[in-house]
């Protein structure tokens, strides 16, 4: 066998840095990182800000259970569908969803359940005011020993739901008797944690307002269902992440912190600086760098 040229032993001396540059930036094992381009500051008109993301490895890993970008359309899950978010306000740390069988003045319908996970990083606001439409005089809420529904306040908002025009969608008149009609102000009240059944409370339709405005005008009330989310997740390695102008993420198995830059290199860190792979969590590390030698 006739010996290797020389030639052939430079070439592998050159290789060898190159082989440790790509081994020393690869991710662990198991270990996904976001590509570039799949997270966004929206979705649609809505702006994405962290803790929510637009795409797979955005934002943090127990929101991105609920709340997902799908064809610009920003989306909230829960165990009985699927619903569009309306808004979302960072400041107050509120969003709303819209379920899109619940009933409004101009459009009733038969609606379907709705619930709302106790294990989720979401509870529902004070504001909300539930009603219940077009239920039997024999449904569990009329019950005068539970006193579930709003007689006082509650009597002018069933008033002001039944003399809209919709109402005929559930097969009632217009300005029908409020005795089908129970308002009440938070789900705790009736079922098991945050679950509205209306087949087993005996109503065709529900509906939510969470703001007014002109009370006597139920057009120009404000139909949605208002949510709190947790905002303690938002830790000072994501604040130095969009500080540096990235976007916070995970990745891996083990859902592990990500700083998605705008140039697509992610880091564990920031964005200020590429020329390291770093290791770190979702609470503040010890950084350490795997050096290019």
């Amino acid at each position: 066998m006739s010996p290797l040229p020389a030639a052939f032993f430079i070439s592998i001396l050159f290789l060898l840095p190159q082989l440790h540059k790509v081994c020393a930036a690869s991710p662990a094992a198991g270990r996904t990182m976001p590509t570039r381009g799949t997270c966004n500051n929206t979705c649609g008109t809505i702006p994405v800000m962290f803790p929510f993301g637009t795409g797979f490895g955005c934002g943090h890993p127990y929101f991105a259970r609920y709340v997902k970008c799908n064809a610009g359309t920003l989306q909230f899950s829960t165990g009985t569908g699927i619903y569009p978010v309306s808004s979302i306000d960072y400041p107050t740390s509120t969003i709303v969803v819209a379920d899109p069988f619940m009933s409004t003045c101009s459009s009733m319908q038969n609606s379907g359940s709705f619930s709302l996970d106790r294990t989720s990083p979401f509870t529902l606001t004070g504001s909300n005011i539930f009603v219940l439409l077009g239920c039997s005089t024999t449904s569990p809420v009329f019950d005068p020993s539970e006193d579930l529904c709003d007689t006082g306040s509650g009597s002018r908002v069933c008033s002001g739901l039944y003399s809209c025009k919709g109402v005929t969608g559930i097969g009632l008149p217009q300005n029908a008797p409020t005795s089908t009609c129970c308002v009440y102000d938070s789900l705790m009240g009736i079922g098991s944690g945050y679950s509205l059944d209306l087949p087993k409370l005996q109503c065709s339709s529900y509906t939510s307002i969470y703001e007014f405005g002109d009370e006597g005008d139920p057009m120009k009330w404000k139909f949605g269902i208002s949510l709190q989310y947790n905002d303690s997740y938002y830790t000072p390695a994501c604040k130095d992440c969009e500080t540096s102008g990235g976007l916070c993420g995970f990745s891996g198995l083990d859902e592990s912190f990500s700083c998605i830059c705008r140039d697509g290199v992610n880091t564990t860190t920031n964005c200020f600086g590429h020329g390291y792979t770093w290791s770190g969590a979702w609470e503040p590390k010890i950084q350490t760098k795997t050096s290019i030698g």
